[in-house]
């Protein structure tokens, strides 16, 4: 590569489904200097229930899609998508391949080493698949497997501090090997209360929580139910919001109007930043967690968050100062809302303590800035 030339950076990622990872892949290529960085997006599919951010959100972002790279393991289906790979590697010429989430970061490696060993492998963990995925035995064949691929990365990137003390706890690789860098989103659009309700047909008098996350097992929204019980018989003047989509919405939805529970299903949506503006209280429930944008959001606008304590949720949500972090089950959870339902004035101070520091540690340019530099390093 000439000192001239842009570096090359090929961003990999199995699907861009509508999530995390998706929206930081996203930005990294619409945001990467262009005279110091030329980049390409290397992706798959996304399954049939599952929505793509690409198609739904970043219709700007340019990508090469590969069949067969997607969510499903399939050892034919892999093997296509691993060569289809090495074509791409070689006809780009990547001097910095980054890849993430699991699938995609074992191909990717791999076929990076076969057809570009001089270009530097990167891996991001959007989170990890140690807790609450799989079987004890299957945990251990994922630690001996990224232990191996490892050996052939230059750099790991961990989104969350507690993510990356879990990994290195495990033995994937020296602390050394690791840098920790938070997601970082724009400064969302924000409209008065009484507004956003307005332009979403909200009831005014009501008091909202949110829920925004996939309605998937490990994100526990069974708990959201339980919640929604709990609000029925002690706080009728709450109503639960939540959005997203995934292969437990529809048995959610007939639980709901089985049992006439104060939950609306919003589905995938747009505006966000005006259903976060309409909100009191924000709300997670999950089993495991990277570091999830949802509450970057949240604390961007201002709510105060009650959320299970895993994953990286810690970096976002100071116990005490910008939400509450409550013991992983619906019993915790509901402990958590009912203390702020019952102290109105600790919520607006979580609120305004959270977007403080969300301004402080969880900006685009930010994050950006921090790859930026590893790639940089890196040649």
């Amino acid at each position: 590569m000439k000192s001239t030339e842009p570096a090359k950076v090929m961003q990999l990622i199995a699907r861009m489904n509508v999530g995390g990872p998706a929206v930081l892949v996203a930005d990294l290529m619409r945001n990467l200097d262009r005279q110091r960085f030329s980049s390409v997006l290397v992706t798959g599919y996304c399954d049939e229930n599952e929505s793509d951010y690409l198609d739904e959100v970043a219709q700007d972002v340019a990508a090469v899609r590969i069949p067969g790279l997607g969510r499903s393991v399939s050892l034919l289906k892999d093997l296509g998508a691993f060569f289809v790979l090495i074509k791409e590697i070689r006809k780009f010429k990547p001097d910095v391949i980054h890849t993430h989430t699991a699938k995609a970061g074992v191909l990717g490696r791999l076929a990076g080493l076969m057809a570009r060993p001089q270009a530097k492998r990167v891996h991001t963990f959007h989170g990890h698949l140690l807790h609450g995925y799989f079987s004890s035995g299957k945990t251990r064949l994922v630690i001996l497997l990224e232990k191996l691929f490892g050996l052939i990365t230059y750099r790991f990137i961990a989104i969350g501090n507690v993510v990356k003390n879990d990994l290195v706890g495990a033995g994937i690789s020296q602390d050394s090997k690791f840098e920790v860098i938070y997601p970082g989103l724009r400064d969302p659009e924000k409209y008065p209360q009484v507004d956003a309700r307005s332009g979403l047909g909200l009831d005014p008098s009501k008091k909202y929580l949110v829920f925004v996350g996939r309605l998937t097992a490990i994100k526990r929204p069974d708990r959201l139910i339980d919640l929604a019980r709990f609000l029925k018989g002690m706080h009728p003047e709450c109503w639960l919001l939540i959005v997203g989509a995934g292969e437990l919405l529809e048995p959610l939805s007939d639980q709901v109007e089985k049992e006439e529970l104060p939950i609306t299903f919003l589905g995938w949506r747009k505006d966000i930043d005006m259903i976060l503006s309409a909100s009191d209280i924000a709300v997670l429930c999950s089993d495991n967690e990277g570091i999830p944008l949802t509450l970057i959001q949240a604390s961007q606008a201002g709510l105060p968050i009650v959320s299970t304590d895993v994953g990286s949720v810690s970096d976002i949500v100071v116990n005490g100062l910008t939400g509450l972090l409550t013991e992983v089950s619906s019993k915790g959870l509901i402990q958590g809302v009912s203390v702020l339902l019952n102290d109105p004035a600790l919520g607006l101070s979580f609120g305004k303590a959270g977007q403080e520091r969300a301004r402080e540690f969880f900006s685009s340019r930010t994050m950006v800035e921090r790859h930026e530099r590893l790639y940089s390093q890196s040649l």
